[in-house]
Order: structure tokens, then sequence, then C-alpha cells
């Protein structure tokens, strides 16, 4: 139970924490596969050879496959230290503190490729750049979540914080989809002729201000005021036992994993889908997460109040079944008897609503999880909870934007986009193992009665 209840200003400097984190890893899902396999019509070169290496992968997906690789294996060695910690300004915030540099400047280098043109040494700096980031943010983004937990007490309390945080996470969202709409804005009031440069530019200032947004939460939130969780005793490899020993978790984390493959499908290929399929500016990206958000925020109050009268559950499985049939409708965007605007417009507002709703209830459902464990078992294990869940995420996040690289090499400009089309067949079946396995799920009621 936390020491004091959370204070309105208080849950917004946290989720505030959130937004700065996605505006980051939102460049990195959305922009390196633009960024390093450009289209023919982007304005920029390709930077990576489209290479086949080994079991039909190419380059791309072998690069993003080993950042992550090397990250899920910190992930829980991390959440162990701060689950352990003993430091007298608290288990969670000080680690935060230090992450904010380092994360922003390796996702900053990210986009600095050591060659101008397709080269192997860019392959290999990216693997170092994106190990670099993925850690770093590791050490952010896991002690962040796991005071969610922590920070409140019943299950209204965690639905209410974790919709605070989605918000933080969807401004991140727009922030990263105007990647490009900043650049033609510097390439025109700056007068810089480089589309490459003005969105080095771009993403520097970003990650800037992504950085001093994640340092509010860290000032602004007494830790061991709002708090009192205390440090679990387990050692590292018999607190990922005790994790994975819980069966309910299971089932959470596979439906994670497959939903959040499925997501970073539609965030790699947006720019492709807009620009190659409907033949749409890119700048429109931008727009369009900008309407998806919009028409996002507007289901939060309907997902508090159906959550809260019929249970978590009913909703995440109807969010994957519809989000399911947004990527059927993907395959055929371009194709339909209707303007392309009408297409992309239809598909953003379809897909808001499951997005909003996988968006705020998988964070409460997982503070359950955690809060319920930690009061039949005594140790306060919610940072090992969160790490072993975004090991998985970013599994799933990394393997969806290794599917769409690997995909490409099926077609990925106008008249030979087939690969492009592929993406949403893929997306259409891991929402439906998504369903599958949360089906299974059994929710959580907490120990401790709601007041």
């Amino acid at each position: 139970m936390s020491a004091h209840k959370l204070p309105f200003s208080k849950q917004l400097a946290y989720a505030a924490g959130m937004m700065g984190w996605s505006i980051m890893t939102n460049i990195i899902i959305v922009m390196i596969p633009y960024f390093y396999l450009a289209p023919s019509n982007s304005g920029l070169m390709p930077l990576i050879p489209q290479i086949m290496v080994f079991f039909g992968l190419n380059i791309m997906s072998i690069i993003l496959a080993s950042g992550r690789l090397v990250d899920a294996f910190y992930d829980p060695f991390l959440a162990s230290l701060s689950d352990k910690s003993q430091n007298p300004k608290g288990r969670r915030i000080p680690f935060m503190k230090y992450a904010i540099i380092p994360a922003v400047l390796f996702c900053c280098l990210t986009f600095h490729p050591l060659v101008t043109g397709q080269s192997m040494h860019n392959a290999w700096w990216l693997i170092f750049t994106l190990v670099g980031f993925f850690m770093s943010s590791t050490s952010y983004i896991i002690p962040y979540n796991a005071l969610l937990p922590e920070l409140t007490e019943t299950a209204k309390e965690k639905v209410k914080l974790s919709s605070f945080q989605q918000i933080g996470f969807v401004l991140g969202m727009i922030f990263s989809a105007l990647v490009n709409n900043f650049a033609d804005l510097i390439q025109h009031f700056g007068h810089v002729g480089n589309r490459t440069i003005a969105l080095q530019y771009t993403i520097w200032g970003l990650c800037v201000f992504a950085g001093i947004v994640m340092l509010i939460p860290v000032f602004a939130i007494d830790e061991k005021l709002y708090s009192s969780s205390k440090p679990s005793h387990l050692p590292l490899f018999k607190a990922i036992s005790a994790t994975f020993s819980n069966r309910n978790f299971k089932y959470y984390l596979i439906s994670d994993f497959s939903y959040y493959m499925a997501i970073s499908i539609i965030s790699s290929g947006l720019l492709f889908f807009i620009t190659v399929l409907l033949h749409l500016p890119k700048s429109m990206g931008g727009l369009l997460v900008g309407v998806m958000v919009v028409v996002s925020v507007m289901f939060y109050p309907l997902i508090n109040f159906i959550s809260a009268k019929f249970g978590k559950k009913p909703l995440v499985l109807v969010s994957f079944l519809i989000l399911a049939l947004v990527y059927v409708a993907i395959y055929f965007l371009g194709l339909f008897p209707i303007s392309a605007k009408v297409q992309i417009y239809t598909l953003v507002i379809c897909a808001a609503f499951p997005l909003a709703a996988l968006g705020i209830l998988p964070n409460a459902i997982l503070a359950e999880i955690a809060q319920n464990d930690a009061e039949k078992t005594g140790e306060n294990r919610e940072g090992m909870f969160f790490a072993v869940k975004y090991m998985f995420v970013k599994l799933g996040q990394t393997s969806g934007i290794a599917l769409f690289a690997f995909l490409t090499i099926y077609g990925i400009d106008e008249g030979h986009d087939y690969g492009l089309r592929l993406n949403g067949i893929c997306g259409f079946v891991l929402c439906l193992l998504a369903l599958a396995f949360f089906s299974r799920f059994k929710e959580v009621k907490p120990v401790r009665q709601e007041e």
C-alpha cells in the first residue's frame, strides 16, 4: 500500500515519463526501416544492402533481432537490481535518472550512419547504437513501470494511472509520427537541401525534448513518500523462476508478445502504406496518428467504465478481434473502389478503440498480477514482472520489425508492393493468436479489497 495517495499533479508527472520514452522508442520503430531501407520515392538513399544471410533472413532482420536479444537478457538483470535496491531515495527513480542521457545519445546516433550509401559498416554501427539505446531505455522503463503498482492501491486507481500513462504514450507516438513533417519545416525555413540532414536535425531535437520530459517524474515524485514497498530478497534466477511459475502470467505474456509483434508491423509500415499503397504524401503520417490518438482518447472514459462494470478481459478479447479485421483491410489498401484518404481514415478510426483498450488495460492487469503475487508471497517483485513483460514486448516489437524488414524483399515500391500487403495477413494471424491465448487468462482479483 502506498504511504500517501498520489495527487493528480503527480499522476500527470508520472505520465510525462511515458511520453518521453515513447517519443524515442517510436522514432526507432517508425524511422529505422524507412531511413535505412528507403523506398525509391522517399528522397533518401538506402544505407544497408538487401543481402540474404541465412534461413532466408535479410541483414536488417538480423540487425534488429541482435539489438533486442542483448536487451532481452539485460531486462531481468536490471529488474532484479531495482527490486533488491536499498537506495535511501527509492528502488526505482535513481535508476531512471541515470538512464536518460545515454538513451538520448544512442537514439540520436542511430540515425548517423558511418557511410553515405549502402555499406556493411552501417550495419555494424546500427547494431552498436541499437544495443546501447535498448539497454539505456530499459534502465528507465522497467523501474518506471514497476512504480505503477507501488503508487496505487485499488484496481480503479491502477486503471486510472494506466490511462494517464497511455495518454503519455500516444502523445509520444504523435511526436514520432511527425518526424517527416518537422523535417519538411526544417528544409523550408532552414534552407536545408539534404533530406537526410533535415531528418537528423529533427531527431536530435525530439530526443533532447524527450529526455527533458523523462526528467519530470524523476524530480516531481518522492518515491519514499508515495510508495512503501520493501526490497525483494530473492536472487536473480530464483526471482525469474518464481515469476514464470505464475501460469496466468504466461498466457498474458504470449498474448502481449503477439500483440506487440502485430503493432510493430503497422508502426514500421505506416509510411510505406501511405506512400506506396495509397500514393499519398508522407507528411500525412503525423496527421493520421493525430486523428487516431484524438479518437482513442475519446474512448478512454468508456473503457474505464466498461472495465469497472464487466471486467478487463472481455474488452481485451473484443479489441483483439477488431484489430485482426483492421489488419485484413491493410492487404487491400489501394484496391478498394473509394478514395485513398477515405480508405486510410476509415482504417485509422476503426483501429482507435482497440488500440485505446490495449494501451490502457494490460498494464493495469499486470499491476494487479504483481500486487496479488506480492500479497501471497511477501516478496515485492514488481520490477521483475514488468521486466519479463517488457522483455516479451521488446522481443515482439523486434520480431515485428524484423518480419516487416524480411517481407520487404517481396516488394516495397509502387507496382511491386506484395511484401507490404503480406504484412496485413501476418498481423491478422498474430491478433488471432493473441485472442486465443488471452481467452485462457483468468482475470485476477486482488487479495486486498477495494475501499
